[in-house]
């Protein structure tokens, strides 16, 4: 399946991308907007999205055939990697899921629609509104798709035009998405703009970020702080940096019955996407005195990441990942000959790696499933070793007794962890997930109120 050039990422590499060009791109996608989109009804662009997420499920879609067939090579995924996590983000964007997320954040499904009176504003003889930004603006960060499928799916929710910047050489599956867009409905994606260039080309970013009326990045923190200083004032900027998860897992539920299981839920989210994301486990703390202990607990985790690398297997790396994952082998491997440090790792590769460190403090993994697992005696130590991260704690997949979930969760929260989730349920976070502890849609819309 050959796709025609919709987007400036469709365009020869050699294709010079100028100010000129973003400028004119930027006025085309909002008269697009005005034609084609802002008229429509919540209803039918909750049913285009759902529809576009179906379209990915069908095993012989083209756009999907042809995303599988060039992903490994384009992304740096496996087949079976890239399969696994466009089938799980696609199954979760459905009508049920789109109109809950606009029930939570706004209050009500037609809130997009008109002045609306909901709840405790018809005490107060109020209504209200909300509108979205003429023309979205998002820079992506990394290969990994998530958010920026997710970012595109919010803006076409919110009747926005958008211009997606893609890190250099990450366009392919956002321009995959596009064009699913464009497929299922062209005037959809007429609304919508791929592109990208090298970080930093600030005659083309200035260009860009002057027609835009609102901003989401996906990146460093560095990056998200240094933007503030150079965007117009008047330019909304939502920012999402870098953040790190863990898992938590209790002594009561550590039965050999149960461990089984609890491993391959770990296992599921370490191969995710490769443990690339924020929301990857680095490090899996495993309560002390259960039936099973911290150790036995990262043994049976490295024969399961064995079994589980025939099935999904990570792609090879490049030579310099390759060998900083080695240093760190050798790092931990050379602490576990004079202490109680242990190491698996996969033999001939480095596929996997697992490390067993009693020692409290917390270094971030190089991913590429590199995990830790570590001993602890409850929660509360938990969250003293993590001090040092507090502030960029995402997720925390949890493993406790049902009686003990809320009081943990309260813990957690207190604290400052923003998403909560069982275990084998990190890498699948709901589009109605707060990210960063923030409404999705709520980030992004105006409100209108209407005083009676």
């Amino acid at each position: 399946m050959k796709l025609p050039n919709y987007f400036l990422a469709d365009l020869p590499v050699e294709a010079l991308v100028t100010p000129l060009l973003i400028s004119d791109a930027c006025h085309a996608l909002r008269r697009n907007r005005a034609r084609y989109m802002v008229d429509r009804t919540t209803a039918q662009m909750v049913k285009s999205i759902s529809k576009i997420a179906a379209e990915w499920l069908v095993k012989d879609y083209p756009i999907r055939l042809k995303t599988l067939l060039h992903g490994p090579s384009q992304t740096g995924f496996s087949l079976e990697v890239l399969t696994q996590g466009l089938d799980d983000y696609f199954s979760g964007i459905t009508e049920q899921s789109l109109f809950g997320l606009i029930e939570q954040d706004l209050g009500h499904r037609e809130r997009l629609d008109g002045m609306v009176t909901h709840g405790g504003e018809q005490s107060r003889l109020c209504a209200a509104m909300t509108n979205g930004p003429e023309l979205m603006g998002h820079l992506t960060g990394g290969v990994l798709p998530n958010s920026t499928f997710t970012n595109i799916f919010l803006g076409l929710l919110l009747r926005s035009s958008q211009f997606v910047k893609c890190a250099q050489g990450t366009s392919f599956l956002p321009r995959m998405l596009a064009h699913s867009i464009y497929h299922t409905d062209h005037k959809l994606g007429a609304c919508l703009e791929i592109a990208e260039w090298k970080g930093g080309t600030r005659s083309l970013e200035d260009a860009l970020f002057q027609q835009l009326d609102c901003l989401t990045v996906t990146g460093s923190s560095e990056t998200i702080t240094n933007l503030r200083r150079t965007i117009p004032a008047r330019l909304k900027l939502v920012g999402h940096g870098h953040q790190m998860s863990v898992g938590y897992i209790a002594a009561e539920v550590m039965t050999l019955q149960d461990t089984r299981e609890l491993i391959r839920r770990v296992v599921y989210d370490v191969s995710a996407w490769d443990q690339l994301g924020c929301l990857s486990p680095q490090v899996i703390y495993v309560e002390k005195n259960g039936s099973v202990s911290p150790t036995m607990f990262a043994e049976f985790l490295a024969e399961e990441l064995r079994t589980n690398e025939s099935r999904i297997p990570r792609a090879p790396l490049e030579i310099a990942m390759s060998a900083k994952i080695a240093s760190l082998r050798g790092f931990y491997e050379v602490r576990s000959v004079t202490g109680s440090t242990q190491i698996w790792s996969s033999q001939g590769s480095t596929s996997w790696t697992v490390v067993y460190d009693p020692d409290s403090d917390v270094h971030p993994s190089c991913q590429h499933r590199f995990i830790f697992v570590k001993p602890i005696e409850g929660l509360e130590q938990m969250l003293q070793n993590l001090d040092p991260f507090r502030g960029q704690l995402s997720t925390v997949g949890l493993a406790v007794s049902s009686s003990k979930i809320q009081n943990a969760a309260q813990i957690l929260a207190r604290w400052g962890v923003t998403r909560i989730c069982p275990l084998g349920q990190m890498q699948r976070p709901p589009i109605s997930w707060r990210h960063d502890g923030q409404p999705a849609l709520g980030e992004l819309v105006t409100w209108t109120n209407l005083e009676y």
